[in-house]
């Protein structure tokens, strides 16, 4: 955990939303966004003490407002239509309709079971504005409203308008990791780290069972409860920018562990990212490593 008081950190939930291609639903942030602006992340946004009671909640309704799509739970009355739907999906993110009464006056309920924690992040000290976000993973198809069959995923997703997103779309894993290495889009190390990992996890292009029970003993596991908090290192040697995350050599791990992100910055954009991490995630729970004094590369 970090040395700043926790008060100081912003809390924060994203959804990472997999369908039954094994895509993951991403959305390009709007230029005029004070986070990640320009950048391909998944939805999600901030904790709010007056609309929220969890952070999985959070991430319900940040992805509702952000792409349209509800998330329920198979229990809730199919009620609503699409023109429902968009009125109380720009209501609810315009603050015009709180996002509780809604679920109450239509007996939506949340499938909060189906969330799994996926890794939580914290901005580097560094960072003016810093934030605590609990990711969470979820798979499709679960019921949405604005489906009548509940077969499928019903409404694609939409942007709200280019307020904060100004595309959304549904993508393989490796296909968002390749298109970022030919500059096609713009990710930032903690959508890059979970990408890469649902890549060695996800490798097909149809989503089996095995597959999802897989990724949710990796988020019961120490994966699930990591908590990453990148350390910015510069090489001498090489003028390179190194995030050492938890349990690396560099951080207290044992010699040899590499848990790292080697990176390159075009202006305000990642242009490179190189993962390397050589230990098992299902196994090994790198928050137990101390962390090492300074050290200079």
């Amino acid at each position: 955990m970090s040395t700043v008081a926790s008060e100081k950190l912003i809390p924060s939930a994203s959804l990472i939303l997999v369908n039954e291609r094994n895509e993951v639903l991403l959305v390009q942030r709007s230029s005029q966004t004070r986070s990640f602006a320009g950048m391909h992340v998944f939805p999600g946004g901030n904790f709010d003490a007056g609309r929220d009671t969890s952070l999985a909640i959070t991430a319900i309704r940040e992805t509702f407002e952000e792409t349209g799509l509800l998330l329920t739970s198979p229990k809730s009355p199919r009620t609503l239509s699409k023109s429902d739907l968009d009125w109380t999906r720009r209501a609810v993110h315009h603050q015009e309709l709180d996002f509780q009464t809604f679920l109450l006056r239509h007996k939506c309920v949340l499938p909060l079971e189906s969330l799994h924690h996926f890794t939580t992040w914290i901005t580097p000290s560094y960072a003016s504005r810093r934030f605590r976000t609990q990711f969470f993973i979820s798979f499709l198809p679960t019921c949405l409203e604005g489906d009548p069959s509940g077969a499928s995923i019903g409404r694609v997703p939409t942007t709200d308008g280019g307020e904060e997103v100004q595309s959304t779309c549904f993508v393989h894993p490796r296909v968002a990791i390749a298109e970022f290495k030919k500059g096609s889009i713009k990710l930032a190390p903690p959508q890059y780290y979970i990408l890469e990992t649902l890549r060695q996890l996800l490798p097909g292009d149809t989503n089996t069972p095995e597959e999802r029970e897989r990724l949710i003993q990796l988020s019961q596991g120490p994966f699930g409860r990591l908590v990453i908090q990148p350390r910015l290192y510069h090489d001498s040697v090489s003028g390179a920018k190194i995030f050492l995350y938890e349990g690396d050599e560099l951080r207290g791990g044992p010699v040899g562990r590499l848990h790292r992100a080697i990176v390159k910055q075009s202006g305000m954009f990642f242009s490179e990212i190189d993962l390397q991490r050589n230990f098992n995630i299902f196994e090994v729970d790198v928050s137990e490593a101390s962390e090492a004094p300074a050290t200079k590369l």
